[in-house]
């Protein structure tokens, strides 16, 4: 008899998570009021696998209703959603009814409510049609910004930085004439030589549109930028080789542990950086060109080096505990490739804070563990550009 009674009680157990976990697959929907005082209507919507797993879209619907792939978990009446896209979790606690979740949106510092209601075919709210897909612009174009606005950044504005491309606008926020020149010219920037000390210290938003037709690729949208330092910026110089200090980035023993990018081969790259400890930065649809790339202008103290030999574009998500001595606290954002999605906290840039006790390890390790890959200071022969010279940015 006893061991009946367990038999039974153990069926109402996992009777009772299967019913939290067949009650959470739909459409779920609710307002994140944000700290600059936007409201975004949020919807997600989860479904089960062929696995048995779960699985969620999220749609910012205010921000364009583009769907942006999120894993999805239920233990209990414990709700998580992660979308490592865009660097946010969204953790809830599930009613009895299976009718709300009451939770917070974590993208940053500061966890920002957000509670959710099930939503019916006449409660739900419309999702926008996706914009349509553009043609590419032309390989020959010669590029250049038809309209382009640089206004000094208010210093009561939000805290952080970030480049994005939505469509065929160009924005940066809150970033310094030193912080365009690396983006663009894919340096670190200790490879800028002499200039004024403004060009470290003054912040500046941009909002650009190309010339032309078609959407421009990343080697276009950087042409345009280069014109647009040396017509606005008058900036001039010309380049050195030194031999710097520098992080050169290699295989480990054991190989790559990298996810092949099912993404536009031809696409924009995606990296979200996040300084909140821990770090966490994810990589969609990137080379290591690019990974490097965000490396030595968001994270490391000097120019950093891809010599992995990989080629192809991957996905994949670092985490690790910054050291301050050698954290650089760029923010760069650029949207995902295959929609230009920006995600419902696109503005408060982060990634969600943990525990100390399950803190990652330390960047070096945590590439090495994670990535598979090395990274290691070494000395190499440098590009670096001279400032000859530069001026503050002209007038709209």
């Amino acid at each position: 008899m006893k061991r009946l009674v367990l038999w039974v009680l153990a069926l109402a157990v996992l009777s009772g998570s299967a019913l939290f976990a067949q009650n959470i697959t739909g459409t779920w929907q609710g307002t994140l009021h944000t700290p600059g005082g936007r409201d975004l209507r949020t919807v997600i919507k989860v479904l089960v696998t062929e696995t048995d797993a779960l699985q969620a879209v999220l749609y910012s619907i205010d921000q364009g209703g583009q769907g942006i792939s999120a894993s999805a978990t239920l233990k209990g009446s414990a709700v998580t959603i992660n979308v490592p896209a865009i660097g946010g979790t969204y953790q809830g606690n599930l009613n009895r009814d299976a009718t709300a979740i009451t939770g917070t949106w974590t993208q940053g510092p500061q966890p920002l409510t957000l509670n959710l209601t099930r939503a019916t075919p006449e409660t739900a709210w419309t999702i926008p049609p996706p914009p349509p897909r553009l043609k590419p612009m032309p390989a020959n174009a010669n590029p250049s910004f038809e309209v382009a606005t640089i206004k000094p950044s208010k210093p009561e504005s939000r805290p952080g930085k970030y480049f994005r491309v939505n469509g065929r606008r160009f924005s940066t926020y809150h970033t310094t004439l030193d912080d365009i020149m690396t983006f663009t010219y894919g340096i670190q920037q200790k490879q800028i030589v002499g200039g004024p000390a403004w060009m470290r210290t003054d912040k500046y938003d941009l909002l650009a549109e190309p010339a032309g037709e078609g959407q421009p690729n990343d080697h276009q949208w950087k042409i345009m930028v280069q014109k647009l330092l040396a017509d606005r910026f008058q900036l001039k110089f010309h380049k050195e080789k030194q031999e710097l200090s520098v992080y050169a980035i290699t295989v480990g023993k054991n190989g790559p542990k990298l996810t092949k990018s099912q993404g536009d081969p031809n696409g924009l790259p995606g990296l979200f950086f996040s300084g909140i400890q821990p770090a966490v930065l994810n990589v969609r649809n990137a080379n290591m060109t690019d990974f490097a790339g965000v490396m030595q202008s968001a994270v490391l103290d000097r120019p950093v080096v891809d010599q992995t030999g990989l080629s192809g574009r991957y996905d994949f998500t670092l985490k690790w505990t910054s050291d301050e001595s050698q954290f650089g606290g760029l923010g760069v954002k650029v949207p995902p490739p295959a929609n230009n999605a920006n995600g419902p906290a696109a503005n408060n840039p982060g990634a969600p804070s943990a525990n100390t006790s399950d803190a990652p390890p330390g960047l070096f390790t945590a590439i090495q563990k994670q990535l598979g890959l090395r990274l290691k200071p070494t000395k190499a022969p440098a590009e670096v550009l001279v400032i000859d010279h530069v001026e503050t940015p002209s007038p709209n």
